[in-house]
């Protein structure tokens, strides 16, 4: 994000403030409450040399929106890959609704790791962006995550879902939404750079995920078949990297 529009989302959130801050307490109010994913937080797509993936992250890694792991994030990502790559794979889930990336690091991700994994995928960013954390510190705390990711499992291929659009949630109201898109765009681009990294691929989210019929009955966390969409993407970016 270049200097002037960095600004720009600093002073509309500065000067809309008490506005913001009246329209997140209403969301926060208003938004009906769903949980997470139920059923097995592993399994597997049956195949030969099975790949074995770990995905680890917010709410969307635990499943909310979705009524099980299959439909959701994990599962899907895991068919996607078994169709692209042509081989089985094993999942696994460690998802916390409500982290952000510095409590996935220091909460979940050691127990995620005594486990071996061929990939880590990373889904995070929308309560980075929600807890206004700047992306500088968002984009320390996904680096110490993959490191930290590396010396417990060597140096495997990390895929780095990009933050979720919040401009285009529906739950979320005019100015409130514009400015956590702007703030979330900031976030998004700070942990593309992590891409340079050797073994590192950042996958921006397709914007038709974030078609209004796509999202569960919360309008903030996708559906079955946005989750779907979503892995498709996460999927080819993993094969090409």
């Amino acid at each position: 994000m270049s200097t002037s529009r960095t600004a720009l989302t600093l002073a509309a959130t500065v000067g809309l403030a008490p506005v913001l801050v009246a329209q997140g307490l209403h969301v926060h109010r208003t938004t009906p409450r769903l949980l997470g994913a139920s059923g097995p937080q592993r399994g597997s797509e049956p195949g030969a040399d099975p790949l074995r993936l770990l995905v680890i992250g917010e709410s969307t890694v635990d499943g909310v929106g979705a009524g099980t792991h299959e439909e959701a994030l994990t599962g899907q990502l895991a068919a996607a890959l078994a169709r692209r790559l042509g081989r089985g794979i094993d999942w696994r889930v460690a998802g916390r609704t409500g982290a952000n990336a510095r409590t996935v690091r220091t909460e979940l991700l050691d127990e995620a790791c005594r486990e071996r994994a061929d990939l880590v995928a990373v889904a995070l960013g929308v309560n980075d962006t929600i807890e206004m954390r700047s992306p500088t510190r968002y984009r320390r705390d996904l680096l110490e995550l993959v490191v930290t990711a590396w010396r417990a499992l060597g140096p495997v291929p990390v895929l780095l879902a990009g933050v979720p659009p919040l401009a285009a949630f529906p739950s979320l109201p005019q100015p409130l939404r514009l400015v956590l898109g702007l703030r979330g765009e900031a976030l998004d681009a700070a942990a593309a750079t992590l891409a340079e990294l050797p073994g590192v691929t950042h996958c921006p989210v397709p914007r038709e995920v974030v078609d209004p019929e796509l999202f569960a009955a919360d309008g903030f966390h996708p559906g079955p078949a946005g989750y779907r969409l979503w892995a498709d993407k996460l999927a080819e970016a993993a094969a090409l990297g």
